[in-house]
């Protein structure tokens, strides 16, 4: 990182950065922060397979997002966090909305309407092109010829992957399209226009200002009835401490500590651990032509993230 990219860096951080606050997180882990946020995100997508069965998805979407608001609001209200306001607060929900409501809530529609919790994963590994795209046209941020080999490699691996799953619901389809639209936009929507916001507070915005989106959404569009109550309990508890909480403050806190478009490439990641994830838990298995897409996605994260 470039000495002012590092300056920039550190006054975006959740609390102003001095060496004995930096010796604070030791190397090793702030190394394992994108592992462990990529088996984290892709096990969100496992957790929605077993809610939708066991509840509707919009009835699911906003009771993570409740449970997550009210979490998070407790968080930042002990640890005495800044909250957005004026401006700012507007962006900050903006972005939740985008981020959050229509990311989750087309997500878990396409995956209640019987499409894959791995194919909405490899649909979203489209992120880091479209993140590439939009941050290189409205953020300025510049990409080098070996990245955009990595984006192309990548992005052919995921339609290879994802050109075996056309035999399901075009809807569910085009929704998975809608949120991964949802999650690219935020994402850039972020970095440009809410540098400064607490990470926790922030994200507690996030969720307060998308529950009432599927609340309303919830109670026009489905008939919310818990039919599992076990299945839905425990998948929303997951989703809600691992997976709301928990990979939303890794994914703020990245994008304070990196591009938008590097913080991306990690998205190529979590179709193929989503795909391992599925076997081992639920035993979903994979096509040919799948598994090759995830070898070459895995490939074009290598490119891309490559000094």
């Amino acid at each position: 990182m470039e000495r002012d990219d590092l300056k920039l860096a550190e006054r975006e951080a959740l609390v102003p950065s001095t060496p004995a606050e930096r010796a604070e997180t030791p190397a090793w882990a702030s190394a394992m922060i994108p592992s462990v946020f990529v088996v984290l995100w892709s096990s969100a997508f496992i957790a929605a397979v077993i809610g939708t069965d066991a509840a509707p998805p919009l009835l699911l979407t906003f009771s993570r997002f409740a449970l997550a608001g009210v979490l998070l609001t407790g968080v930042a209200l002990v640890t005495k966090a800044p909250w957005p306001k004026g401006r700012l607060l507007a962006h900050v929900i903006v972005t939740g909305l985008l981020m959050q409501a229509v990311q989750f809530g087309a997500f878990y529609t396409a995956i209640g309407a019987g499409l894959p919790g791995g194919v909405v994963a490899l649909i979203q590994g489209f992120n880091p092109v479209l993140i590439a795209l939009l941050a290189g046209f409205f953020a300025g941020e510049k990409i080098s010829r070996q990245q955009w080999l990595g984006f192309a490699v990548g992005g052919a691996g995921v339609a290879l992957a994802v050109a075996g799953a056309l035999h399901f619901s075009t809807t569910a389809i085009v929704l998975s399209f809608v949120g991964l639209l949802g999650l690219s936009v935020g994402t850039v929507y972020q970095k440009r226009f809410t540098k400064g916001a607490d990470v926790r507070s922030s994200t507690a915005v996030h969720f307060l200002a998308s529950a009432p989106v599927m609340l309303v959404m919830t109670l026009t569009l489905e008939n919310p009835k818990v039919t599992n109550w076990t299945g839905f309990g425990g998948s929303l508890a997951w989703i809600v401490l691992i997976n709301s909480v928990g990979t939303f403050l890794l994914l703020n806190f990245m994008l304070k500590k990196q591009d938008a478009t590097r913080v991306g490439t990690l998205f190529f990641l979590t179709p193929a651990v989503t795909a391992l994830l599925a076997w081992v838990v639920i035993g979903q298995t994979l096509s040919t032509s799948a598994i090759v897409g995830l070898v070459l996605g895995g490939a074009g994260v290598l490119l891309t993230a490559r000094k």
